[in-house]
């Protein structure tokens, strides 16, 4: 079967020329190639230098199609998808006429008038895959279009969480993130991790305010920093500058990484014990709980979306209110607890990330999405 992927996942070309694009959907595609003869992606390429979480592609049935880059923050740079409709259109129809079925990623500018139009003018087989928070309260107006275009037509639609009056045709799906390698190599780094202070934390993400760095900074400048060994924060944003000031300020311990490539990500993994994201942003469910679950890490998360469906007590600690002074106080119990209590919410939250391996995603794609006999 040949597959058509369309997303916004940004490409660049390396300073070998090699072709490389975001670090979590190459990942997927690399693992979902072997299950197909040949699969197009439809995305952007970018003229910038490429972030170090940025990958190659691993096979050569795969296929880079380039869309010139469009949307932005600007009311011009969103304009730029009006300009660019017939051109992305034209190449999703080329696309269509050498494969069996496709993939919409969304929400995105472009599933704006790529839903209605594949609706209505394509009966090629094929789903949708929303990424964001299908439940979120005051979504951005092409985000509520998109849910309501997806929950109108008859196509499949995958979803971060269970929802009430969940349409049958949306299906609940993990986001993968895990080879069963790093799912063997998990139970020994929970093993042998030590839950005593001094505590090691992470962020991983976007480094702004929504996504609660600013909270992580305010609540631990009133802890007791010396159950503190180090707070790692792996991302880039505009307030970096503004987030290292406050923490030399306070003297808390912290080192701003800016990105990392996945193995290096994965080192500081293995050696916290605490996954930290008190984010009011918009999520899925974001990879990076999972992952570090895998290794050990127990999350300090905002239930947002769909994350209090998999973080509970027992995995974890979930903040019921999303401000500075809960997030002090959870903090404070979560390093009061002894080695043993943490160590067995570790083990559980390791069972929780056994939902989001590439190998249980592809198999759910393959079966349910796609109805392919995998026997």
């Amino acid at each position: 079967m040949k597959l058509a992927i369309i997303s916004h996942t940004k490409h660049f070309l390396d300073k070998d020329g090699t072709l490389v694009g975001w670090g979590p959907t190459i990942s997927e595609l690399n693992h979902l190639a072997p299950h197909f003869e040949k699969i197009y992606h439809i995305a952007a390429l970018h003229d910038e230098t490429p972030p170090p979480s940025s990958l190659p592609y691993e096979h050569n049935n795969i296929e880079f199609v380039a869309l010139p880059p469009t949307g932005g923050a600007s009311v011009f740079k969103k304009l730029g998808i009006v300009k660019n409709i017939p051109r992305t259109i034209s190449m999703v129809r080329k696309v269509f006429k050498k494969v069996d079925a496709f993939q919409l990623r969304t929400p995105t500018g472009i599933g704006v008038y790529l839903i209605p139009y594949l609706t209505k003018f394509s009966n090629k087989r094929g789903w949708y895959k929303y990424a964001g928070n299908w439940n979120q309260n005051n979504a951005p107006l092409g985000y509520r279009l998109q849910k309501k275009m997806l929950i109108k037509q008859p196509r499949k639609v995958t979803i971060n969480g269970s929802w009430p009056d969940q349409p049958q045709h949306c299906y609940t799906f993990e986001n993968p993130c895990l080879t069963l390698e790093e799912r063997k190599e998990g139970v020994t780094v929970i093993s042998n991790k030590n839950y005593t202070a001094p505590f090691a934390f992470c962020f991983v993400g976007r480094l702004d305010d929504a996504k609660g760095v600013q909270r992580i900074i305010d609540a631990f400048s009133g802890i007791d920093i010396q159950a503190v060994a180090h707070i790692h924060f792996i991302g880039d944003g505009v307030k970096l500058a503004s987030y290292k000031l406050q923490c030399e300020q306070h003297n808390i311990p912290a080192t701003f990484h800016g990105f990392l490539s996945r193995n290096k990500v994965f080192d500081i993994y293995r050696e916290s014990q605490f996954l930290l994201l008190p984010s009011t942003a918009s999520e899925g469910f974001p990879k990076v709980i999972a992952e570090g679950m895998n290794f050990g890490c127990v999350p300090i998360v905002s239930n947002v979306s769909s994350i209090g469906q998999y973080i509970n007590p027992k995995n974890g600690f979930v903040l019921e209110e999303t401000s500075t002074e809960v997030l002090q106080k959870l903090l404070e119990e979560a390093m009061l607890q002894t080695h043993e209590e943490l160590k067995k919410k570790a083990k559980e939250g390791y069972v929780t990330a056994a939902k989001f391996t590439f190998a249980h995603y592809n198999q759910r794609i393959l079966k349910d999405i796609l109805e392919i006999n995998t026997k």
